[in-house]
C-alpha cells in the first residue's frame, strides 16, 4: 500500500512541469511514510511513496524496474495471488530479486500487457512506463479501492493517488460547477468528474495508455449480470450459502498475508463479525478493534462488537470516544480531505484508523457487504416502494403532513418520522429519480437555490444532466431490483465508502483490505437473484443465513444505524461560531460570490431551529467545502 504520482510530458512546456515532481511526491508522504523514491528521465517522472506491508526489503522499493531496464513501475495496492503469479511466471523463464507483489505484477505486465489485469485478485492503481515504446499504462481496480487521479492536456499527462499530489505540480486550478451542483446532493463527487476542472479520476476496472498518438481508455471489467437477467436457472438456496461460506473464507484468508501486524474492524456488526470470525480461524493472536461514542448512547454500538469478540477470544480494544475527541480531530480531517467529501461517518473511520494504526498495519474491515447483499435500509424502502400496499397508499396521502412534524437523526422517534417523509416523497417519483433521491442529502432544487444566481447561469445544464445520466444507466427499468444494486456498485461503493476509507486510512498510514470485494465472491453474489439477498423480512438474507450458526444471536436483533456523528449538538455547541462568523457568514458568502447569501441564511435559521430536519448534513457539507476552498482558492 502505497502512494503514486508521475508526468508525461509530450513537449518542452509539459517539461517544464516536472520540476514539481519531487513536491508532489511529498504530497503523498502520509500514504507511504516507510520510503520515497523518484525516477526521470528527459520526458517522463514517477514518484512513489511506500507503505511497507509484503517484503519490507529495500528490493522491493520502487519505481522499480524490471531486469533489461525497459520497464518501471510505481504501484499501490496489494495483489493476494502474487505467488501463484509468480509461479507461472518463473516457469516461462523470469527471474525475480524480491518477494514482493510489485515486482510479480511488473512481469505479468511485460509478459501478458494489459490482458494481466485480469489475472490480478487484489486492489490496486499502478503505471508501468515502457522506455522503449515511449508509453505509459495506467489501471485501476475493479471496484475503485484504490483511487487514480489524472490529467490530460496538449502538454502533458499527470496522475497521482491524491489531489494534492495533482495541485502540487502547479496546475490551472477552476472550479467544476457542475461537480460543486452534484457534490452538495450526493455529499461526495462521483468519477470519472473531480471538483478541479479538467482534472479526472480514472474509472473503476478501466486502464489507460499515453503515447505519441495520444490518450486512450478502455474498460478491462463489468459487473456480471445475474442468473435471472440472463435465464440461467439459479442454484438451490442451500447450495448458495455454502458457496457463499467457501468464498469469504478463501477471500479472507488471502487477505491476512503480510510481514507486518494485522487486524480487523469490528463494529458488531452482521459483515465485520463473519470476517472477524473467519479470520480467528487462521490467526491465532487476533486483534480487532472498534469504536464507541461515550457521550452518545444512541451511536454506541460496542457491546455488539464486544459480545463478537468474546465469541471468538480476540485480542479485542475499543476506542471510547467523547465529543471533545471528535472536535480534536477535526481540522485535521478537513486538511487530509483532497477534494470536498461530506460523508460524516470520515470522523470516526479517521480517529479508529489513526488509533488503530498505533497498534497494527494492516486492517480487515467489512465494507461492500451493504451494496453487494442489500443491507441498506434505503434498499427495503425501494423493495416496498416498488410493490403495492395498503402502507405505500397512505403515505402517498398524509405524506404532505409530515413536513409539519419535527425531525432528526438525532433521536429514535425523529429520525423515523424523517425517514417517513422521505419516503412519502420517493412514492411519487420514477425508479430512477427515486434512486438519486434517496442516494443524497438534498434535492436538486434545494442545491440550486443555494447557489448564486450568476453561479446557476454558468452551471452547463447539458454536461450535468448527461453526467448524472452516465451515474444511473444501469437503471434501466422499473421493477429490477438488481439495477439498483448495479448502480450502488457503481456510483456509492467506489465514490462514498471506499473513498471515505481510503481517504482516512491512508491519511494515517494505514492499510484496509475489503474481503467482500473479492472479485471472485463479487461475481458469484451479482449473479444471485434477487431473494437470495433481500425479502420483505430481512435484508443481507443470505449473508445472514449462511454465517447465523456462526455469530452471536443478539446481532439478528439489533437495528442498523449506520456509522454517524452527533453533527445537529456540535454546530449548536462548539461549531456554532465557526459557522456563523466565518465559513458560513456574510463576509465570505458576499467574497466568494458562489452561494446565495439569504439562502445560507435560511439554512442557519432551520439548523438552529426546533425542526432542524436533514439541514445539518447540508450545512457539514457546505463546512467541508469552505474549507477546502478557502485552502486552495483563497
Amino acid at each position: 500500500m502505497c502512494g503514486i504520482t508521475g508526468i508525461y510530458a509530450k513537449n518542452m512546456i509539459g517539461k517544464m512541469h516536472m520540476i514539481h515532481l519531487s513536491n508532489a511526491t511529498e504530497q503523498i508522504e502520509r500514504r507511504g511514510p516507510d520510503a520515497r523514491g523518484v525516477w526521470m528521465n528527459d520526458f517522463v517522472g514517477l514518484g512513489h511513496r511506500r507503505l511497507s506491508v509484503i517484503d519490507v526489503s529495500y528490493n522491493a522499493a520502487q519505481p522499480m524496474k524490471d531486469a533489461s531496464g525497459r520497464y518501471r513501475i510505481v504501484y499501490n495496492g496489494e495483489i493476494y495471488n502474487y505467488r501463484e503469479l509468480k509461479k507461472d511466471l518463473i516457469s516461462h523463464g523470469y527471474v525475480f530479486q524480491s518477494d514482493s507483489d510489485t515486482e510479480v505484477l511488473l512481469y505479468a505486465y511485460v509478459h501478458y500487457g494489459e490482458k494481466c489485469l485480469n489475472m490480478l485478485n487484489g486492489f490496486f492503481a499502478f503505471c508501468i512506463y515502457d522506455e522503449q515504446e515511449n508509453n505509459l499504462f495506467i489501471a485501476r481496480d475493479r471496484y475503485g479501492i484504490k483511487p487514480l487521479y489524472y490529467l490530460d492536456d496538449e502538454d502533458k499527462l499527470l496522475f497521482a493517488s491524491d489531489m494534492h499530489s495533482m495541485l502540487a505540480y502547479g496546475i490551472k486550478r477552476e472550479l467544476d460547477l457542475e461537480s460543486l451542483c452534484t457534490y452538495l446532493q450526493l455529499n461526495y463527487t462521483p468519477a470519472p468528474d473531480t471538483m478541479i476542472k479538467g482534472v479526472k479520476m480514472l474509472m473503476p476496472g478501466h486502464y489507460a495508455f499515453i503515447d505519441k498518438k495520444g490518450f486512450k481508455i478502455h474498460e478491462y471489467y463489468q459487473l456480471p449480470k445475474s442468473a435471472v437477467d440472463v435465464q440461467e436457472k439459479p442454484d438451490s438456496y442451500e447450495n448458495q450459502q455454502k458457496q457463499l461460506r467457501s468464498l469469504m473464507e478463501e477471500s479472507v484468508k488471502a487477505r491476512l498475508v503480510a510481514d507486518v501486524p494485522l487486524g480487523t474492524f469490528l463494529s458488531g456488526g452482521i459483515d465485520s463479525s463473519i470476517i472477524s470470525g473467519i479470520a480467528r480461524k487462521y490467526k491465532e493472536d487476533l486483534h480487532t478493534f472498534s469504536i464507541g461514542y461515550a457521550d452518545e448512547p444512541f451511536f454506541d454500538e460496542t457491546k455488539y462488537a464486544n459480545l463478537v469478540a468474546k465469541k471468538f477470544d480476540t485480542n479485542h480494544t475499543v476506542f471510547s470516544l467523547t465529543n471533545d475527541d471528535l472536535y480534536a480531530n477535526l481540522f485535521d480531517i478537513l486538511d487530509r480531505m483532497d477534494q470536498p467529501f461530506a460523508d460524516s461517518s470520515a470522523i470516526p473511520t479517521y480517529i479508529l484508523s489513526k488509533k488503530t494504526r498505533q497498534h497494527i498495519t494492516v486492517a480487515l474491515s467489512g465494507d461492500g457487504a451493504d451494496e453487494l447483499f442489500s443491507g441498506y435500509n434505503k434498499h427495503a424502502a425501494h423493495l416496498r416502494a416498488m410493490g403495492s400496499s395498503p402502507v405505500n397508499s397512505m403515505l402517498k396521502i398524509v405524506g404532505p403532513l409530515l413536513k409539519h412534524i419535527p425531525k432528526s437523526r438525532n433521536g429514535a422517534l425523529s429520525n423515523k418520522i424523517r425517514q417517513a417523509e422521505k419516503y412519502a416523497n420517493g412514492l411519487a417519483l420514477n425508479q430512477k429519480d427515486r434512486y438519486w433521491a434517496w442516494a443524497g442529502v438534498a434535492s436538486e432544487n434545494r442545491v440550486m437555490g443555494l447557489l448564486h444566481q450568476d453561479i446557476r447561469n454558468k452551471i452547463d445544464k447539458n454536461s450535468y444532466s448527461d453526467r448524472k445520466e452516465m451515474l444511473l444507466e444501469s437503471i434501466k427499468s422499473e421493477k429490477d431490483f438488481n439495477e439498483l444494486l448495479r448502480a450502488d456498485m457503481q456510483l456509492v461503493l467506489p465514490n462514498d465508502m471506499l473513498r471515505k476509507v481510503d481517504l482516512m486510512s491512508m491519511a494515517n498510514g494505514l492499510e484496509v483490505r475489503v474481503p467482500f470485494l473479492d472479485h471472485q465472491l463479487v461475481d458469484f453474489v451479482s449473479r444471485l437473484p434477487v431473494s437470495s439477498k433481500i425479502n420483505g423480512q430481512m435484508r443481507k438474507r443470505i449473508l445472514q443465513d449462511a454465517f447465523r450458526d456462526m455469530l452471536p444471536e443478539e446481532l439478528y436483533q439489533r437495528p442498523k444505524k449506520g456509522f454517524e456523528v452527533p453533527l445537529l449538538k456540535w454546530f449548536r455547541t462548539s461549531l456554532k461560531s465557526m459557522i456563523d462568523d466565518d465559513l458560513l457568514g456574510d463576509q465570505l458568502i458576499r467574497k466568494q460570490n458562489l452561494f446565495d447569501l439569504d439562502e445560507i441564511k435560511k439554512l442557519k435559521k432551520h439548523l438552529f431551529s426546533m425542526n432542524p430536519g436533514d439541514s445539518h448534513a447540508t450545512v457539514w457539507a457546505l463546512i467541508v467545502f469552505q474549507w477546502w476552498w478557502k485552502k486552495y482558492f483563497d
